[in-house]
């Protein structure tokens, strides 16, 4: 337990871990070999750095733990989506869901320990919000499940997970830079990397000024008045508001940025919701995603119909929209959209040292 006092390696920025290096008289490159055993080879020990000193590497192990998050248990769905439940150091818990596809792997990774937001249809607004993870624990989610799925490359990232990203703006924003860097971090294009935001406006403009992320903004309204009933968020920062600062982001020309809209029945569902939505989006270079409704426990909506889903998208196209119907993934297993709550709300001390948990819900597997 001892080491658990020592700082975090992995939350030191680079220029940090230079600091420390000149201050103890090595070279200033050393700082590149050592992120890249951590976040490229992803190593547990600093004895595993063979090209460091050995001196280097007992300073090094006297003076910092390299974290990392402990797998409690990996569900499987019958659709191959995999559901990790990690457990933090301090008892609270986690979850990132991993979404097999044809030519590309993604992971949905949290930013915080619950969420404060309360949008009504999403089961981790239920929860409230615990705390934001530090950028360590965001990022050991992809080297946890990189260990766990060894042979497959992770290739794409969304940030969809529990919690709203932008309410934890700085540890998000590290995490993408070291996710980002090629020379010493994990080398993942921007181009693959999505956000997902309610609207936070004065996060939003940081954001695609001081990154190159794809970004997405959850809307599933039409009107202020049903908006701020899903999404409490809305009293802040309404429709226009919102829509205004989407219109003067500064948006590369051969990017777009993506609609998030849970399709909820009888409650944004109608033809007249689609009408709506076209004229908001009116003149935006932009993309839809239509997101059937996934229930959870004791949450009040219901998904439409496939019909209501394919009348809304019809509608939307009509319009000329660019419109895709996000098929649930890993629903029996309440690993889609809003469906994210810790089933593991605390997780005792003794409980980091008992045997990974998988659980098959597949036929076979």
């Amino acid at each position: 337990m001892a080491s658990l006092m020592k700082p975090n390696i992995k939350e030191l920025s680079q220029k940090e871990l230079k600091d420390w290096l000149i201050q103890r008289r090595e070279p200033s490159y050393r700082a590149g070999q050592i992120r890249r055993w951590l976040f490229q080879k992803g190593l547990l020990s600093f004895s595993e750095m063979t090209d460091l000193s050995a001196g280097l590497r007992d300073a090094l192990e006297g003076a910092f733990a390299i974290g990392r998050l402990k797998v409690m248990r990996r569900s499987r769905s019958q659709d191959g989506t995999e559901k990790f439940l990690f457990g933090l150091v301090d008892g609270l818990a986690v979850e990132a869901v991993l979404i097999p596809e044809v030519k590309r792997l993604t992971l949905c990774l949290s930013t915080q320990a619950g969420c404060g937001l309360g949008c009504t249809f999403c089961a981790t607004g239920r929860m409230g919000l615990s705390r934001n993870l530090v950028s360590s624990e965001i990022l050991d989610q992809l080297l946890e499940v990189q260990r766990e799925v060894a042979g497959r490359r992770i290739s794409h990232l969304v940030f969809m997970g529990m919690g709203e990203p932008l309410a934890n703006y700085g540890p998000t924003v590290k995490a993408i830079e070291i996710l980002a860097d090629a020379e010493s971090g994990m080398g993942i294009s921007p181009r693959r990397m999505t956000l997902s935001t309610v609207g936070l406006i004065p996060q939003m403009r940081r954001l695609m000024e001081e990154t190159r992320v794809n970004l997405a903004v959850s809307l599933h309204a039409t009107t202020d008045q049903a908006r701020t009933k899903l999404m409490p968020v809305n009293r802040n920062y309404p429709l226009a508001e919102l829509i205004d600062c989407c219109r003067s982001l500064p948006i590369p020309k051969r990017k777009r940025i993506t609609f998030e809209y849970v399709l909820l029945r009888s409650v944004n569902d109608s033809t007249e919701d689609a009408r709506r939505l076209a004229r908001l989006l009116s003149g935006l270079r932009c993309k839809i995603n239509l997101i059937p409704f996934n229930p959870h426990p004791a949450s009040p909506y219901q998904r439409p119909t496939r019909e209501g889903i394919l009348r809304f998208q019809d509608a939307l196209r009509g319009q000329g929209l660019q419109v895709n119907v996000r098929e649930p993934r890993g629903d029996d297993i309440q690993a889609a959209c809003g469906q994210l709550q810790t089933d593991v709300a605390k997780v005792q001390g003794s409980k980091f040292n008992v045997e990974q948990r998988t659980v098959n819900v597949a036929p076979g597997a």
